[in-house]
C-alpha cells in the first residue's frame, strides 16, 4: 500500500511539473456580473483570416475568468514572471496567437508565464475596459500572493499585452493605486502594480483614435513601471498609440524603449508574416536582459541574431 502511495505521489508530482496550473480568478464570481456566460467559446469561422498561414482561436463569451500558470523549468530557482493579456478589441481573446504561443516562448526564455483569460465581450453600460481591468488587477495580485509557492521573484512580475491587451497593460501600469473592485481576500492586500510592462501593437491609448491625445483613463506618472513598446507604421490601429504613450512616459521620466517598424500591420503575435516587425521578440529579450537585468546578461546581444 505504501509503495502504491509513493508511486501515485511521484506520478502526481511529475504531472504537475509538466502541466500548466489553472486557477479561478474570483472564488465567488466576478464583480458586477449579471449574465452567466461561462468559460467562453471559440467563435472562429472558416472565413476568418489566417495569421502566418494558421488559424486563430477567437475566444468569446467569457464570464468566468481564469489564470493559467506556465511554470518555468528548474523549480528550484526563482524566476521572473510575466502576465500575458491577449488582444481582441475587448470583444474576443486571441487565445493561441497572443496567449498560449506567447507563454511557451516566455518559458523558453526562463520566465514563468501567466495567461489571463479576462472577461469579454465589453459589458453594456460600463467602460469598455472595466471588467478586464478588474481581472487584470486581480491576476497580478494573485501571482504576487503566490510568488513563494510558484518560485517567482515578487519584485520581477511584469505584464505583456497585445492590441486591446496592450491597452490593458497600460491601464494596470497607470491605475494601480486604486482597486477597480472591492477587495475580497488576502491576495487583494498585495500590490497589483506590475514591475515592468511590454505593449505590442497596443490599441486605444489615444482618443480619438490616431490623435496626439492620450486616453484620459491613462494617468501616466513617475510611478508608471519601465515600459517596452513595439508597433508598425502601417498598423491600421494607428502607430500614434505607441508614439504618444512613449512621449507621456518620457515626460514623466519613466524608463522606456520603443521600436517602430515600417511594415508589419497588426495582430501578428510571434508568427512569421514576412514583415520587418517580426523581429520584435529579439528586441524584447535584449530589453529584459540589458535594461531590466531579469534575463542573463549574455542575452544583451540577442538583438543582433
Amino acid at each position: 500500500m505504501l509503495r502504491i502511495a509513493i508511486l501515485a505521489l511521484t506520478f502526481t508530482a511529475s504531472l504537475s511539473a509538466a502541466q500548466p496550473l489553472t486557477l479561478q480568478l474570483w472564488p465567488h464570481g466576478a464583480p458586477g456580473e449579471t449574465e452567466n456566460l461561462g468559460a467562453g467559446k471559440n467563435t472562429t469561422k472558416p472565413s476568418d483570416n489566417l495569421v502566418g498561414g494558421k488559424s486563430v482561436i477567437r475566444l468569446g463569451d467569457v464570464g468566468d475568468p481564469k489564470i493559467t500558470v506556465y511554470l518555468a523549468a528548474n523549480p528550484a530557482a526563482t524566476h521572473p514572471a510575466i502576465v500575458v493579456f491577449p488582444g481582441g478589441g475587448y470583444y474576443i481573446l486571441a487565445m493561441d496567437l497572443e496567449g498560449t504561443e506567447i507563454c511557451r516562448w516566455l518559458n523558453a526564455q526562463g520566465i514563468t508565464a501567466v495567461l489571463l483569460k479576462y472577461r469579454v465581450p465589453r459589458r453594456k453600460g460600463r467602460p469598455v475596459y472595466e471588467a478586464a481591468l478588474q481581472d487584470a488587477q486581480r491576476a497580478i495580485s494573485l501571482v504576487r500572493h503566490h510568488a513563494k509557492q510558484w518560485h517567482i521573484a515578487p519584485n520581477r512580475i511584469g505584464v505583456l499585452g497585445f492590441s486591446a491587451g496592450g491597452d490593458l497593460a497600460a491601464l494596470v501600469s497607470t491605475r494601480f493605486n486604486e482597486r477597480s473592485y472591492a477587495p475580497i481576500d488576502a491576495a487583494d492586500g498585495v500590490s497589483c502594480r506590475p514591475d515592468f510592462a511590454a505593449l505590442v501593437y497596443p490599441a486605444y491609448l489615444t482618443k480619438p483614435p490616431g490623435s496626439d491625445k492620450l486616453a484620459p483613463e491613462l494617468t501616466v506618472s513617475s510611478q508608471t513601471p519601465p515600459t517596452f513598446l513595439v508597433q508598425a507604421e502601417d498598423d491600421p490601429v494607428h502607430v500614434e498609440n505607441s508614439l504618444f504613450y512613449y512621449l507621456a512616459l518620457k515626460r514623466a521620466h519613466v524608463p522606456a524603449e520603443m521600436h517602430l517598424f515600417s511594415k508589419g500591420g497588426h495582430g501578428y503575435g510571434l508568427r512569421d508574416t514576412g514583415a520587418p516587425v517580426n523581429r520584435w521578440p529579439f528586441e524584447l529579450k535584449a530589453w529584459l536582459a540589458c535594461n531590466l537585468k531579469i534575463l542573463p546578461g549574455d542575452r544583451c546581444t540577442v538583438a543582433a541574431e
